[in-house]
């Protein structure tokens, strides 16, 4: 760290970068450039040394594009800005893992945030803790990890000038001569990967999996209700109320309407007050929900007038 000049304290200096096998490419031979304080952070703005790439032939150049302190704190790749160990978007890990992010999304405090983060991370890999974490939400990680490299991720951007049918380059053209679609993968950013907020590629993973689960959102929108099943004796009204919100902790406690526990059958419906916090809660609880270690099972409650509806479907039974 450049302590000798006030001016850069807080500024950071590394040798390597953090990066995930997909970001670094296939090439053992990569060859880096470095720069000192090339740029800032995309996420706490403050300035970091910048290692620049190409991870094979073929393969556009890549860059880092946020500094290791914020990497660390999050435990993902300084490039991508996916997890490190399942390679999947802190969405959805901090999703099924019950993980609430407590870096600042605004600017201010955000650099201060960091430099206590930095002192912390001495000697230190990462932050994230996730031993205490659920079996069925590291289960569900396990089902969704990548586990081999996706250099396909590395090729060239869409060429513009093609798109608009300009391009004079033909095969020269280092970029990529498709048309471009425009979908709701179209639109992303680097703070709401990094912060795990509205991530249209999280959110595709989560309804998908969700959906194989067995959790496919009903039609009817005005069902806001989750079925517990096969709960634990000892389970009270109270200690149900307090796992559902401990394992989302991106919904506010406000949105929970309320929990009627029917302690005879063992079962409760979980009541929310919009159709969105239903479907996040789905989403978490793909793989079960965890109360008084025993994973309970989920499924959708039904709409007051279906009773000439088919049948729930099945409860998700841990694996």
């Amino acid at each position: 760290m450049p302590k000798a000049d006030i001016n850069k304290a807080g500024w950071e200096q590394s040798e390597f970068p953090i990066l995930c096998e997909t970001c670094l490419g296939d090439n053992p031979f990569v060859r880096m450039s470095k720069q000192e304080f090339g740029r800032a952070c995309g996420t706490c703005a403050r300035p970091f040394t910048v290692f620049r790439w190409n991870p094979g032939t073929g393969m556009r150049f890549k860059t880092t594009v946020i500094c290791q302190t914020c990497a660390k704190i999050k435990n993902v790749c300084q490039t991508c800005l996916l997890d490190l160990v399942y390679g999947l978007p802190t969405q959805v890990r901090d999703t099924a893992l019950g993980i609430e992010s407590e870096a600042p999304t605004s600017e201010i405090n955000r650099e201060y945030y960091a430099q206590n983060m930095e002192n912390k991370l001495e000697g230190a890999k990462s932050l994230l803790d996730v031993d205490k974490s659920s079996s069925a939400g590291k289960e569900m990680l396990k089902q969704l990890a990548r586990t081999d490299p996706y250099y396909k991720r590395n090729r060239p951007h869409l060429c513009s000038f093609f798109a608009k049918g300009e391009c004079n380059r033909g095969d020269a053209c280092p970029y990529r001569h498709e048309m471009p679609v425009q979908n709701e993968l179209s639109k992303q950013n680097i703070q709401d990967r990094y912060h795990g907020r509205n991530d249209p590629v999280a959110k595709k993973i989560l309804s998908t999996h969700a959906a194989n689960m067995g959790l496919q959102p009903p039609e009817d929108q005005s069902i806001t209700s989750l079925f517990l099943t096969s709960l634990p004796a000892n389970a009270t009204e109270e200690s149900i109320r307090t796992r559902v919100l401990k394992s989302l902790p991106a919904v506010q406690p406000s949105q929970l309407k309320s929990v009627v526990h029917v302690a005879k059958t063992r079962c409760a419906f979980v009541n929310w007050r919009d159709r969105a916090t239903a479907e996040l809660a789905a989403q978490a609880w793909a793989n079960g929900l965890e109360i008084g270690g025993e994973t309970v099972g989920i499924r959708w409650g039904r709409s007051k007038g279906a009773s000439g509806a088919k049948p729930a479907p099945v409860a998700v039974q841990a694996s």
